[in-house]
């Protein structure tokens, strides 16, 4: 069985590459665009498997000696770029890694295959020696830029890239998905999947931490009680997030999923195609508290903490003002 085969959606983009191997036109350096948990990696894991497959067909046969190497991220001729400093691909990283290294022939087939995972953490200066060897590319050489932001690459890379833009997947195949390879619920895979916001990876992980139902109950005690809490109280509901294996993006993602909840309902005032659907009355009493423009100030909230946090504020500083954006409205 090929890696493709286990990839939801993305069916033009894999049958794009499929084509690229089938007819011998591999392009030397590729764009992966698409936010994280996307399914990015996935197929260019599967796109690598099929460019280094002993029988050299369009998709990897998953049984040969080097499809079995791939799996198991042990094939010499996939490399994968790491980087020591947390927020950036340096020079150092892609001199070593990737530009004297593909100097050196493919161990087995006809490609070498480099991916480079956060791209977008690429310095100018990376980029720059990274160009030389895409301009000039010895024949077997393949590289695989995965990146949730192609807006940070300088044109001259960009334009001897093809870039491959990986869309959200729809709600209702991420939720069958779930449904049949996890053996959850439902209502749990429902909810995994519109916290998702389409990006499979996401869904999963948050299935198999295990911890999807006491999260879920946290971000919702937080967001009925937020008006009877004082700040040290709602700060202490948030601190107790740290215990499970999400993140605190997660626990916001579910905040504002609440709250578009409350949106639909104060629109429509039909509690079927809500996700919290077993919370009506907390929601028709949160719709009737919030104004539209209320509810608007709230999810944008939410936004600027997740960024706050991302750019390391202080976490308390972060979180106390997104409660009291939401208590305010």
């Amino acid at each position: 069985m090929s890696m493709y085969d286990k990839i939801l959606g993305h069916e033009n983009i894999i049958s794009q590459l499929k084509g690229a191997v089938a007819n011998k036109r591999v392009n030397h350096a590729y764009i992966f665009n698409g936010e994280d948990g996307s399914g990015k990696t996935l197929v260019a894991k599967a796109f690598a498997e099929a460019l280094l497959c002993e029988k050299g067909g369009e998709e990897g046969c998953g049984e040969c000696h080097f499809c079995r190497q791939t799996l198991s991220e042990n094939n010499p001729d996939l490399v994968w770029v790491r980087h020591e400093k947390p927020a950036s691909i340096g020079v150092d990283d892609v001199r070593t890694q990737l530009v004297e290294d593909i100097q050196i022939k493919p161990y087995n087939g006809k490609y070498k295959v480099y991916i480079i995972d956060e791209a977008e953490k690429l310095t100018p200066q990376a980029q720059n020696a990274i160009l030389k060897t895409i301009e000039e590319p010895p024949a077997y050489g393949v590289v695989i830029f995965l990146t949730n932001n192609d807006e940070v690459f300088l044109p001259t890379i960009i334009s001897r890239c093809i870039i491959l833009n990986f869309r959200p997947l729809r709600d209702n195949a991420i939720m069958e998905y779930l449904i049949k390879e996890y053996k959850i619920p439902e209502y749990e895979a429902k909810m995994c999947a519109a916290y998702s916001q389409g990006r499979i990876g996401k869904a999963v992980n948050l299935v198999n931490s295990g911890d999807f139902s006491k999260i879920k109950d946290e971000a919702v005690n937080l967001v009925k009680n937020v008006y009877n809490y004082d700040i040290a109280d709602l700060i202490e509901a948030v601190k107790r997030v740290s215990e499970y294996k999400v993140s605190i993006s997660d626990y916001i993602d579910i905040i504002q999923m609440w709250y578009r909840d409350v949106l639909l309902f104060k629109v429509t005032k039909d509690a079927n195609n809500l996700i919290f659907s077993d919370e009506i009355n907390a929601i028709r009493k949160a719709a009737s508290r919030s104004s539209y423009e209320g509810i608007e100030n709230i999810m944008r909230g939410c936004d600027i903490a997740k960024t706050r946090l991302k750019a390391n504020v202080n976490f308390e500083l972060a979180m106390e003002l997104m409660l009291l954006n939401i208590k305010e409205n």
